[in-house]
């Protein structure tokens, strides 16, 4: 199976307003802390199509948020979710949007400390009927999917669908980010 990898000009800055820069550098994303998210979408041609397997490395340099929001496509396009890594205050991890309620108050919540400066190794597989999430090769998100209503919270986060990566005002980088098909 081919990992296929993204260039910067395969992705664009979102204006959530009050966001901070986005920019690539040298094959790392650098999330500036803005007053809330700061964040990009992927403009690029190929976009994963289930089923498929994403990963990154991302580490938080300040801030005591989520220093990466990882939406990504389910079943198409049109139907997106969040995985949250150092949220709420800069130790819950999960799924957002789960039957309406957040990663803070679904069956994907974990907690986790994450220390300033390490590199954490996310990856999320995608397949018919599961999403799987994993943080340095641990699985914290077992989510069945099927008869469960998927989607991302309400607000600014939806600027980021089909595929994007932001933090909450926290400045972060993110490198590596790379997807590959799970199909025979």
């Amino acid at each position: 199976m081919t990992w296929n990898t993204t260039a910067a000009q395969d992705w664009k800055e979102i204006q959530f307003g009050g966001e901070g820069s986005a920019q690539w550098r040298d094959g790392v994303l650098s999330l500036d802390a803005g007053v809330e998210l700061t964040g990009t979408h992927f403009v690029g041609e190929d976009l994963p199509l289930m089923p498929y397997e994403l990963e990154l490395e991302a580490r938080k340099v300040a801030g005591n948020d989520f220093f990466c929001g990882l939406t990504f496509p389910v079943s198409s396009k049109e139907e997106c979710l969040t995985f949250v890594v150092g949220g709420w205050g800069g130790g819950t991890n999960g799924i957002s949007s789960i039957d309406d309620m957040d990663a803070s108050e679904n069956g994907t919540t974990t907690y986790a400390n994450f220390e300033e400066g390490r590199w954490y190794r996310i990856r999320v597989r995608v397949e018919e009927g599961q999403v799987s999430a994993f943080i340095d090769d641990k699985q914290v998100v077992d989510l069945a999917t099927k008869g469960r209503k998927l989607g991302l919270r309400l607000g600014a986060i939806e600027y980021c669908a089909p595929l994007g990566l932001a933090a909450f005002q926290t400045e972060s980088e993110i490198r590596k980010f790379r997807w590959r098909s799970l199909a025979d």
